[in-house]
């Protein structure tokens, strides 16, 4: 007995759904650029903001915004650092 060939077109079209959903577009490298230093200056304005706070609340200044500052700057680097690999896979 053959299958019933609304079946076997409802098949098809489900695997091609699935496939679509799980082909990811290539970001362009523009795109990637932007990500990696929105992610470093992100983590460097952070650090230095929470720095700022701190210092203001106690009296510490420019101490903890230096701290902070670079705390920033080492979590920036490894984000984009964890981005990259990500990105190469």
């Amino acid at each position: 007995m053959s299958k019933d060939p609304f079946k076997t077109r409802l098949e098809i079209a489900k695997k091609k759904a699935f496939e679509k959903e799980n082909k990811k577009p290539n970001p362009s490298p523009i795109g990637n650029a932007f990500k990696l230093s929105t992610e470093l200056v992100s983590a460097v304005a952070v650090g230095t903001i929470i720095g700022f706070i701190l210092d203001k609340t106690f009296g510490t200044k420019p101490w903890l915004i230096l701290i902070f500052f670079f705390v920033g700057v080492i979590a920036g680097i490894m984000n984009v650092i964890k981005s990259a690999k990500k990105m190469q896979k």
